[in-house]
């Protein structure tokens, strides 16, 4: 029961920490419980085995007038957001370390619910427990943001709130709607299931908004920059790294497979709504003033990458689009919790108040420079191979597509050098006196700086656990589609399908 496990731990974990005393004593408690979730994730390392299909399976009757289950598992798809779910708890206890002053048992119970939803919603195989953890994570989040954000926190939540939650009606009509068709809610049994393609489009464009507004896409994507400026950092590192991974993962795991001809029929307005995001948050990014506003756009253009993979329909798109999911979770939560370090020294997220750092934060320098060249792809970091992947798969099933997106990279160039020139030699400095990173700050940092050379290096490792799994849903969406795709990469540039 290793994803029972996983679950539960933090669930229990967290009902401690009302009686512990001292706010000393609860980060300690729950950065104990942080590391020991990590070893609880260890059999999953060590066991997942990339051929298997589904793994770690747990499956008991639940209400079974319904045929309501209790299902968990992972594949290929699910097994990488469970484990940087479990990797990033630990950081969001240490970035919180200084940062969070009030209601600090309140808070981490708040982050160890958000952990324990987030694998939950990730391990789910039944439709009605992917909504229960779906909505789970609702509540927490929203806490963390308006009771410990920023001057705003109010108007920021409440967006926060009422756009995830308008989303989820429509994801709870559709689950209705399946149940109705099929006669069940388990998520491999759907997959085998075909569904009209009047029942599709219902389907496919009630979980499609859900999963938009939570990727999120433009035009659903206005309640992120206020959420990401107003929440405290970690509130910041969750939804960067794990939250707007929600919307794509359940692209793949529910619209893709389950609504596959819907999908083919929307893939143009999804793909032209993915190339406006990236071009679009290029553009706003590139004229922020403040720090953390700038990088909350970049997700917004960097998600468009992955919806544009997921809907090309082929190995490359797919696969770069999930590496792209993980990496973008290692280096933007890295990016905030840099910026929530250079907060605490100069109380302002704005450009001008934190410039000229080099001379007085080489150390901050030097890490914030490897994560901003992996945020816009530079060779040799993850984030490179997650976007070429994306882009060879563009260009294999459309070319000018593939030419339309070029520039949102090179957008993304602009903005990140950008950046990191005026941080690193912009005049006047005001950061004399300032301290540089400290031990605690560096810990945190070091793990995503190696995963950021590591996957840029080598990538294979990292491949190979996905590729079967999307070598599956390819398979799964040919024969429910009808329809052929490419599904190898011995492939040409341009080809026809």
């Amino acid at each position: 029961m290793v994803l029972t496990g996983l679950i539960l731990f933090p669930v229990v974990a967290a009902l401690g920490i009302p009686f512990l005393k001292g706010d000393r004593t609860v980060r300690f408690y729950a950065l104990i419980v942080s590391l020991i979730e990590i070893i609880l994730a260890i059999p999953i390392i060590t066991k997942f085995n990339p051929e298997g299909g589904f793994q770690f399976v747990e499956k008991s009757s639940w209400i079974p007038s319904m045929g309501l289950n209790y299902y968990l598992g992972i594949d290929g798809i699910s097994v990488l957001m469970v484990l940087l779910t479990v990797f990033i708890l630990p950081l969001t206890v240490l970035c919180s370390w200084t940062y969070i002053k009030k209601r600090t048992k309140e808070f981490h119970v708040a982050l160890l619910l958000t952990t324990a939803a987030c694998i939950g919603l990730f391990s789910s195989l039944n439709l009605v427990l992917f909504y229960i953890f779906w909505e789970a994570i609702l509540i927490p989040m929203y806490l963390i943001i308006a009771i410990w954000g920023g001057p705003r926190k109010k108007y920021a939540s409440i967006k926060f709130f009422l756009y995830t939650l308008a989303g989820s009606v429509l994801l709870l009509l559709a689950i209705i709607a399946f149940y109705k068709s099929a006669g069940t809610f388990s998520i491999p049994e759907l997959m085998n299931h075909q569904f009209s393609m009047t029942f599709q489009i219902f389907a496919f464009l009630a979980m499609t908004i859900a999963f938009a507004i939570k990727v999120p896409m433009f035009p659903f994507h206005t309640w992120l920059p206020a959420a990401h400026v107003e929440a405290p950092t970690a509130g910041s590192v969750i939804l960067a790294s794990i939250l707007l991974k929600m919307g794509t993962y359940g692209f793949l795991r529910l619209c893709l497979p389950l609504t596959p001809k819907a999908s083919m029929e929307f893939a143009p307005l999804i793909i032209i709504l993915s190339i406006i995001s990236i071009i679009y948050g290029g553009f706003i990014a590139l004229g922020q003033t403040d720090v953390k506003k700038l990088i909350a756009y970049s997700s917004v253009a960097h998600m468009g990458f992955v919806t544009l993979g997921i809907f090309m329909f082929n190995t490359y798109g797919i696969e770069g689009a999930i590496i792209q999911m993980l990496n973008h979770g290692i280096t933007t939560g890295a990016l905030f919790i840099m910026i929530g370090a250079l907060y605490e020294r100069s109380h302002s997220r704005e450009i001008i108040d934190n410039m000229g750092l080099s001379k007085y934060l080489p150390v901050f320098i030097g890490f914030f420079l490897l994560f901003s060249l992996s945020s816009f792809g530079f060779p040799g970091t993850n984030s490179f191979i997650g976007e070429a992947m994306v882009l060879i798969g563009t260009f294999t099933k459309d070319v000018p597509t593939g030419l339309i997106v070029i520039p949102g990279a090179m957008l993304a160039a602009a903005y990140m050098l950008r950046l990191t020139l005026k941080l690193a030699w912009g005049e006047p400095s005001k950061a004399k006196g300032w301290k540089d990173l400290n031990l605690r700050e560096i810990t945190m940092l070091i793990p995503l700086a190696f995963f950021v050379i590591y996957i840029g290096i080598a990538p294979k490792p990292f491949i190979k656990i996905i590729e079967p799994s999307v070598k599956t849903l390819i398979q799964q969406i040919d024969k429910n589609s009808g329809e052929k795709i490419i599904k190898t990469h011995n492939i040409r540039l341009g080809e026809k399908r």
